[in-house]
């Protein structure tokens, strides 16, 4: 097993050929710690210094020693090639660093090295967002190893993320991990996840700069950098939140566009609520702490404060009965909510988060400061949670690459969803899209939109790859195929309550038909949405399209079952409020 090493020398553990570690001479281990040996290979190896100091990386080097050793010394630097260094990577931290191979350790190379004529061509896919992972998933691993390249190693399913921050789903029900999507990358020689970011691509020399992610974890590896080589680079990197340069949005706001956010909000909520039934708290300090602010009427914006006025209804009303007359939502937006929406599925879910106890501010935030914002008419709205989605933008990496850009500053692409100024670089997902020059619009950033130019992608690169016969540097120049044609399948999205807006109005399958609760809406036809009442059965027949569509669309059966073990248990016994 060889583990990736920076000075680019070629490091093997030093194994017995049972498979258990050698011991030393004596048949008892010695402490390797102690060994001067030990000493002068740290020496060799300064870029390790920082590994030794996690307590698990030190227990692991005290239970190995070299082979046939008859001295004190646990190990020793060889210079023949025959004889080699066991290294001191833990086996998750050299699967996140992911070994480099034995022709680039030979070579001296800082990362995985080029792929050698005749053998599999490597695909290089940064993000593991909807674009990425779809993309990975159809990817034909018998004829190209597939490295990725990210900061997480699973795929967020984003149109559930809201449910978890009130607890009607688990985190974990919608994080799919990458090794489920795609088994190569942690079983197949030559596939790996690389837990780090993209700092940089040379598409002449076929190599992207790296640079590991620790996010500030005590006690964890120092980031490094290194050097990916590639035959094929996709670009998948998502996008970010936009905060169109409003002052503090950053600094006091939460974005909801990872697991991570949802946590924070999870937390923050509930930890004002607990603050607030302190003794001896002011009645405008409860308010103040149990006012909770969404910034943005999209889809996410609408689901968040549909998901929060059912979790103030049906959860903190009976737990938290001394602060229930204090809480409240309040959804600022600009224009219309759900702006993509058809007018009449918008009125309808106004009146439904009305219903629900969501007040509406019609206006544009100017700045932000850690306890209020401030709005373009002058008015202070104050907040104890404060949640931003106004969309997203191209990140600052995307803004960085010496690629064209499409409006947006996203990357440009042509038909095929290639990069047209380079070679071998494709751009799918919201970091992308199509250039002027081809006459079609930007796509919307959306879930759909990305996975379908995933699995658009996936079989353009199998039919290239079929056609060069797999392997790398291939001269062969396979047929493209038909472009890239995006057809909408129809928007959802829920207002809380068990209910839910469906709109159809551009799907092929339903073309033309619109539904709103419990009311199909067909063009010309203008049904009274208020005045009328059905049972409750009725009410929640289009919630449970909603949900029985995104459950078909989580990626595994053991998250579906997740999902649904979940929505049972919250339907029966309501939300868990555990501060965790």
């Amino acid at each position: 097993m060889y583990y990736p090493d920076l000075s680019g020398r070629r490091i093997e553990r030093d194994r017995h050929p049972a498979g258990r570690p050698a011991a030393t001479g004596g048949g008892q281990p010695k402490s390797i710690i102690k060994s001067p040996r030990f000493s002068l290979w740290l020496s060799r190896f300064p870029s390790c210094a920082p590994a030794m100091a996690a307590s698990s990386l030190l227990r692991s080097l005290t239970r190995h020693a070299r082979r046939g050793c008859a001295g004190t010394g646990a190990f020793s630097y060889y210079r023949h090639q025959q004889q080699q260094l066991w290294s001191p990577f833990s086996t998750s931290a050299a699967a996140a660093a992911a070994g480099a191979r034995d022709e680039a350790a030979r070579r001296g190379f800082p990362g995985l090295g080029p792929t050698a004529k005749g053998e599999k061509a490597r695909v290089v896919v940064l993000g593991t967002g909807w674009a990425g992972s779809r993309l990975m998933k159809d990817l034909n691993t018998s004829a190209c190893d597939v490295v990725c390249v990210a900061p997480r190693n699973h795929m967020v399913f984003t149109p559930l993320l809201a449910s978890t921050c009130v607890g009607t789903l688990e985190f974990r029900s919608v994080a799919e991990p990458l090794a489920r999507i795609q088994p190569a990358v942690s079983k197949s020689p030559g596939s790996y996840f690389l837990l780090a970011r993209c700092t940089g691509v040379d598409p002449d020399a076929h190599t992207i700069d790296c640079e590991t992610v620790t996010d500030g974890e005590k006690g964890a590896l120092e980031p490094w950098k290194f050097k990916v080589a590639y035959d094929k680079l996709v670009f998948a990197c998502g996008a970010e939140a936009s905060t169109f340069g409003i002052h503090g949005v950053t600094e006091h706001a939460i974005f909801l566009r990872e697991v991570h956010h949802a946590q924070e909000i999870r937390r923050r909520l509930l930890l004002n609520l607990m603050l607030s039934d302190v003794p001896g708290i002011s009645e405008e300090e409860k308010r103040k702490l149990l006012h909770c602010v969404v910034v943005g009427g999209g889809p996410t914006g609408v689901e968040f404060s549909g998901e929060l006025s059912d979790f103030i209804l049906r959860d903190v009303k009976q737990r938290y009965s001394h602060v229930k007359d204090y809480i409240n939502v309040t959804l600022i937006e600009a224009n219309e909510i759900l702006s993509s929406f058809d007018v009449r599925l918008r009125q309808y879910a106004t009146n439904q988060l009305i219903k629900s106890g969501v007040r509406f501010v019609r206006g544009i935030v100017k700045d932000v400061q850690p306890n209020k914002l401030i709005l373009d008419n002058g008015e202070e709205v104050p907040y104890g949670l404060l949640v931003w989605s106004t969309g997203v933008g191209a990140s600052r990496f995307v803004k960085s690459l010496p690629f064209p850009k499409s409006p947006g500053g996203r990357i440009g692409v042509d038909e095929w969803l290639r990069v047209p100024s380079v070679q071998d670089v494709y751009a799918i997902g919201d970091c992308s899209g199509f250039l002027e020059s081809t006459g079609k619009d930007v796509l919307p950033a959306l879930a759909q939109v990305a996975e379908r130019q995933g699995k658009y992608l996936a079989s353009l690169l199998n039919h290239v790859m079929k056609a060069g016969g797999g392997h790398a540097n291939s001269e062969t120049e396979a047929d493209l195929g038909p472009p890239f044609v995006y057809k909408h399948l129809g928007s959802m999205a829920t207002v809380g309550r068990y209910k839910a807006l469906v709109d159809l109005r551009q799907s092929k399958v339903l073309c033309g038909y619109q539904l709103a609760d419990h009311f199909v809406i067909w063009p010309g036809h203008k049904p009274n949405l208020e005045g009328l009442q059905k049972s409750e059965q009725e009410q929640h027949k289009f919630g449970f399209i909603w949900r029985s569509a995104y459950l078909t669309s989580v990626i595994s059966w053991r998250n579906r079952f997740y999902v649904a073990i979940n929505w049972l248990t919250t339907l029966l016994f309501g939300r868990d409020i555990s501060r965790i």
